[in-house]
């Protein structure tokens, strides 16, 4: 029998034939509740050590959710439509497995450990299916070349892209008062600004443009001078001053910190020295973002650990 993709229900052709009568059948596999340890974190430490022990499995199946999502938005060589489809297909199996019923292949290992997260702690499922329509989104922006207008309609991206994500930690931490949301709506949103502002070698090449176009305009930098991923004055301007507003955000929202309990506190302490680090390497190439990813090494801890410190 030929595999088949993981991520996609067998087609007509690839599904296994039905028993004949009297045959005897294998017995289903249970299905996993336990969501697979957290391997990639980039400039977000997911359940890491600092992370409450007993939070640390429903964090990592909801970043199993979130990543599986990321994945087929983003990753191998699929068509725009084909990614929508598994996307439709994905978000279908969330309200069915919200609603109560067994999660089916081929996302099992995701939905299993996911609906027991939601029977044990009620997670707020819109938050989770605001997540996929962003996914959705950011497919068909990319599909028909188009950016986002200005920063009104970037933020609204941010609302579904990240801010569900601090929300469903602070109710796993049982956080719950207006202003730790609306301070982890900035954290959030910065994280994602400043994904953005630290991945403009990577999208531009790849049709994503998320520099707001009232922002290009207002600094005088046309698509002409961004697609050449070579650092003018006038995207110089425009990259400082995108990084100046992520900033403004994540510090907006740093007092969340110490609303946090505990170990929680501390690993959103760096959190945000981890996001505020790489718009310092932002900054520092001066608009060469265009064309350097500025990363995180090991020595950049020590200065993330000692300004954690000082919060």
């Amino acid at each position: 029998m030929p595999a088949v993709n993981p991520r996609q229900p067998p087609s007509p052709s690839t599904a296994p034939p039905a028993s004949e009568p009297g045959a005897a059948t294998a017995p289903q596999s249970p299905v996993p509740v336990q969501a697979a340890p957290v391997t990639h974190y980039e400039n977000f430490p997911v359940a890491s050590l600092l992370c409450p022990p007993h939070l640390r499995q429903p964090i990592a199946a909801i970043y199993a959710f979130a990543r599986t999502a990321d994945d087929i938005a983003d990753e191998g060589d699929a068509t725009p439509a084909q990614r929508l489809s598994e996307l439709a297909a994905y978000r279908a199996e969330l309200a069915r497995v919200a609603a109560g019923q067994t999660p089916a292949a081929p996302w099992a290992t995701v939905f299993g450990p996911l609906q027991a997260v939601l029977n044990k702690h009620a997670l707020p499922v819109p938050l989770l299916d605001d997540l996929l329509s962003a996914f959705i989104q950011d497919v068909q922006k990319t599909r028909d070349a188009q950016g986002y207008a200005d920063r009104t309609e970037l933020l609204d991206y941010c609302r579904r892209s990240a801010n569900p994500v601090g929300r469903l930690l602070l109710h796993l931490y049982g956080v719950t008062g207006a202003q730790a949301l609306e301070e982890s709506d900035a954290i959030c949103t910065a994280l994602q600004l400043i994904n953005f502002w630290q991945d403009l070698s990577v999208d531009i090449p790849r049709g994503r443009h998320y520099l707001p176009h009232a922002d290009c305009a207002r600094h005088g930098a046309n698509p002409a001078q961004l697609h050449t991923l070579q650092s003018t004055p006038e995207t110089t301007r425009l990259i400082t001053d995108c990084a100046r507003w992520a900033r403004d955000s994540m510090e907006h929202g740093a007092p969340l910190v110490h609303r946090l309990p505990g170990r929680a506190g501390w690993e959103l302490r760096l959190v945000v020295q981890g996001g505020l680090r790489i718009l310092d390497k932002v900054d520092a190439l001066q608009g060469g973002s265009l064309h350097t990813r500025p990363r995180l090494h090991a020595w950049d801890w020590g200065v993330m650990l000692a300004r954690a410190l000082v919060m």
